[in-house]
């Protein structure tokens, strides 16, 4: 009787199991420079000149080329982002306004 417990509650549980599988990811060379060795590439300094300007696609890709970024992430006003490092990527945030309230690396 035990022994029927024991499976009926594994039984139970496995749904739970796949489904937290979903949540695990793997990092390839290509998704993450870090692994490759490469050395940091976003350098935001030269651009922050720009906050308070209106956050548009060609002021994105203006900024992509002035910090070397390869990525460039939209932070929209009360958005979760994840918080992975990554030197080759730049962050813009933005208000209610898209006015630009943040320029960073990573």
């Amino acid at each position: 009787m035990k022994r029927e417990t024991s499976s009926l509650a594994l039984g139970a549980l496995a749904p739970f199991a796949l489904g937290l599988t979903g949540c695990a990811t793997t990092a390839t060379a290509d998704s993450d420079p870090a692994e490759t060795g490469e050395a940091a590439m976003c350098d935001a300094a030269s651009v922050q000149d720009r906050i308070g300007q209106t956050a548009s696609p060609e002021l994105g890709a203006e900024l992509l080329a002035a910090t070397g970024a390869k990525t460039l992430r939209w932070g929209p006003p009360r958005s979760a982002m994840t918080m992975d490092y990554r030197p080759d990527r730049l962050t813009v945030t933005y208000d209610d306004n898209m006015v630009i309230d943040r320029i960073s690396c990573g």
